[in-house]
């Protein structure tokens, strides 16, 4: 497994930054000590659903019928949906609809639903992570992910620390580059995603 690789395209599909203009509008109103918890328990999410997705994910799709080659295509693209979207600068409906993030301000509790889940682990990373955990071929490659996962949620858990440092310091423009970025990025990913998956399901192809 190459665990780099699996890092920066999972860490473009979380893309922390781009979450942290939607953060701060919805934890505007909380005290300190209330940003802290939302802080934490948003990390620990991350980390547990990327954990979760590794251990049980494939049992899951087995269980329905899905080979790993179909969830690669599909997981291709609603990664490239996404990628359009963050080359766009927007959160997309991929991640969440308009009338998710309007019913999330009225929430008290928002670390979970929707920062969590589905802003930042939505379903091209719970389908990535998957993909992933199929193509291990050790034990030790499961731990690698999951070692991948807590990093992540190392990662989420400082950028949203930093949340209103690093809006002052890049300013919308430069959260929106940065989104755009990783979109660039999470797009030449899908388009791996999908010719991988497309070989296994048309030998032919190759």
């Amino acid at each position: 497994m190459d665990v780099l690789k699996s890092f920066i395209s999972l860490l473009a599909l979380i893309n922390p930054i781009g979450a942290i203009p939607l953060f701060i509008s919805l934890t505007e109103q909380q005290t300190p000590a209330e940003k802290q918890a939302t802080l934490r328990t948003t990390a620990i999410s991350v980390a547990l659903v990327v954990a979760c997705s590794a251990l049980f994910g494939e049992r899951i799709i087995h269980f329905f019928g899905i080979s790993v080659a179909s969830l690669e295509v599909g997981g291709g693209v609603i990664m490239l949906l996404m990628a359009v979207n963050m080359l766009n600068a927007q959160v997309g409906n991929t991640r969440s609809t308009a009338e998710e993030r309007d019913e999330a301000g009225a929430r008290q509790n928002v670390a979970v639903v929707p920062l969590a889940i589905p802003l930042l682990t939505g379903p091209g990373t719970i389908s990535t992570v998957i993909v992933y955990a199929g193509r291990s071929q050790h034990w030790y490659d499961l731990l690698f992910l999951l070692a991948v996962g807590a990093l992540l949620g190392f990662v989420t858990w400082l950028a949203l620390r930093m949340a209103e440092p690093i809006e002052g310091w890049l300013g919308r423009t430069g959260i929106n580059v940065g989104t755009r970025l990783m979109g660039l990025i999470l797009s030449a990913l899908a388009v791996e995603f999908i010719v991988d998956g497309l070989k296994i399901l048309l030998p032919g192809l190759r």
